[in-house]
Order: structure tokens, then sequence, then C-alpha cells
């Protein structure tokens, strides 16, 4: 019963400033109304969508292999990175100064907290967040329908811009890597041929593999002539014949015996030049076969440097809205009237509650 009928003392009291609750709540309401329809500005905020591009759209083919494996859309590190550029300073300047958003936010550039203000009031209407999809969503708010849309389209642009630049930062480390190696090793080729001309000259081989089966051969052919003559020789002295035949097989066989001692000695001469030959001769052609595998390499890389390519897929461009996104008046409008009527009822009790105590007397006795 006693419940009841304090529930009831309550709803008594309630009733009795009924018309003071219902008059400050429409007050409240109305002032709420009156101010928002002619002191708020209507804010639109305009949204572009777009996921990371891999990185290894950025790099050449590689050469002489196959790229099935390489990825079209960013990792999560992609878009980690693709975020931080987003969030940065570079693009909050890049509008401020494009835009002249000191002018556009009313903030007075001869403030010593200038800079502050106008990053701040942009923080509050720029907004970056990643969906859960994978994809980048850029938000941007202003008063102007079509200034929202064109300013977050060239956030995104100048994002992409910024992630090509850091590509194109790495491809630039290695293009000069790649010509300082080609210098190189144009050098080392350089010095590769002159010293094997300088061999070749001095140990007269310019084939090794046509002077290691040739050689042997002539060796052989003409060692094999000079016995058969010499026997020759001895058989026809024993047999008595004319001297002038003998005189010609001796100059024939003194003949042989000087282009078998000269063979000889150029299958000496060869076999100490040959090996080192051929070991200059191996790097040579592989120095070379590297170096065209690099000019080809730099080529790619050049090629790409050049190019536009994509850091960015975008999903969705930034339009123009068409929708205010704040404020919501009717809500506003609600409940600032909820709350004054809430404390309105608030009041009415604490004023029912305490009317009989006299507060002249309770301010005496303290």
């Amino acid at each position: 019963m006693s419940n009841n009928y304090n529930l009831f003392d309550v709803l008594r009291s309630v009733l009795k400033w009924k018309k003071n609750i219902i008059a400050i709540s429409f007050l409240a309401a109305l002032g709420t109304a009156v101010y928002s329809f002619f002191f708020m500005d209507n804010f639109y905020q305009a949204t572009t969508e777009f996921y990371a591009a891999s990185p290894d759209l950025a790099k050449p083919e590689p050469v002489g292999l196959s790229s099935n494996n390489r990825d079209f859309y960013g990792r999560d590190e992609d878009i980690d990175r693709i975020l931080s550029l987003a969030e940065s300073s570079h693009v909050t300047s890049y509008l401020i100064d494009k835009y002249n958003l000191y002018e556009h936010y009313d903030i007075d550039t001869s403030h010593v907290k200038a800079p502050f203000f106008v990053a701040k009031k942009l923080a509050k209407l720029y907004q970056v967040t990643r969906t859960k999809y994978g994809a980048i969503r850029m938000s941007l708010e202003d008063k102007e329908r079509t200034l929202c849309a064109t300013m977050v389209n060239d956030a995104r642009d100048k994002v992409n811009s910024m992630a090509q630049s850091l590509l194109k930062d790495g491809q630039r480390i290695q293009i000069s890597r790649f010509e300082d190696n080609i210098k190189s090793k144009e050098n080392e080729i350089r010095m590769l041929g002159d010293s094997l001309q300088r061999l070749r000259s001095k140990f007269n081989i310019y084939n090794t593999s046509t002077a290691s089966e040739v050689l042997p051969e002539l060796f052989a052919k003409a060692k094999s002539k000079l016995i058969r003559s010499e026997t020759k020789l001895r058989l026809l002295a024993e047999a008595n014949v004319p001297r002038d035949t003998l005189i010609y097989l001796k100059s024939e066989v003194e003949g042989l015996k000087d282009e078998v001692s000269g063979l000889n000695k150029s299958l000496e001469t060869f076999n100490k030049g040959m090996s080192i030959i051929e070991v200059l001769t191996i790097q040579h052609q592989e120095s070379r076969g590297q170096i065209a595998l690099d000019k080809e390499r730099l080529k790619q890389l050049q090629a790409v440097y050049n190019s536009n390519f994509k850091a960015l897929y975008v999903i969705e461009a930034g339009a123009a809205p068409v929708v205010k996104s704040r404020p919501g008046r009717t809500i506003l409008v609600l409940g600032v009237a909820i709350i004054a009527f809430v404390f309105s009822v608030l009041g009415a009790l604490l004023l029912e509650a305490y009317r009989d105590i006299n507060w002249k007397e309770v301010l005496d006795a303290n």
C-alpha cells in the first residue's frame, strides 16, 4: 500500500505541474527547432571507396619466368600502408592549401594557432576507415554539395599519387643499382677481353676447341710421315740407290723433323695457355650473358617507372550528395524536448517534496 501511495503522490505532483512541464518542454523544443533551422548549417557527406593494389603491379615481368603468381590486390600490410598515407598530414595539408580552407572555414590566418585550428576542423569532417570487406572508405563533409565530392576524390587521388611515389622511390634505387652494376660488368668484360686478346696473341690460340682437335691430329700425321720417310731413307741407303735420290729423301726427312718439332712446340704452348684462356673465355661469356639480362631488366624497370601504374582500385568515386548528413533536426528537437520533459518532472517532484520546508529557518539554524 505504501508503494502505491508514493506512486500516486508522484503522479499527482506531475499532474499538478503538467502545464509548466508541457510549457517548458514545448519551449525547449521550439527554441531548438528555431535555432537548428536558422543557425545550424546543413552538412553534406561524400564518400569514395577503393582497394589497395598490390605492389607486384609496379614490378616488371620476370625475364624468362612466368608471372602467373602475381597478386593484383594488396595484402594487409599494403592496406595498412594506404591507410597511413590517407591519414597523414600530407593529405590534409594538401587539401588545406589547394582549397584555401582557412578562408572556407573562416579561420584567422594571423592567429598563431591557425594551422592547428584548421587541421582540427578538417579532422572532424574527414574520415578514413577500413570496411569489413578489406576496402578503404574515405569520407568528407562540407556545407557545399559539390565541394565535398571534389575534395574527397582529390584526397583519394593524392593518396594514389603518394603510394606511387613510394614505389617509384624504390624503383629509382633499383634502377640506380642496375646502372652501376651494368657499368661494373662492362668494365669487367672490357678487362677480360683485353686479357684474352693478349693471351691469344702470346700463345697463338684463337679457338681452344678447334686447336685442341687440329694440333694433335697434325702432329700425329707429321710424326707418322716422318717415321715413314726415315724408314724409306734407311732402306734405300742400304740398297745403294743413286745419291740424288738419297739427298732428296734426307732433305724431306729434315723438313719433317722441323715440322714435327714446330708442332710439338705449338702443342706445348697450347697446353700452357689453354686452361687459362678457357677460364677467361667462360667468364667473358657468362659476364656478357649476365649483362644482357641486366640490361633487359633495366629496360623493364625504366618502362614501369615511366608508366602510370595503379596503386588503388576505385570501387566508387565520390559523388555530390543529394541528402544532407547532418544535422538531424527532428531527432535533435525530440531529444531536447524529452530531456526538458524529464528535468521538468524532476524539478516538479523536488518542489513538491520540499515545499513545506521553511528554508529561512534552516538557513538561520545553520
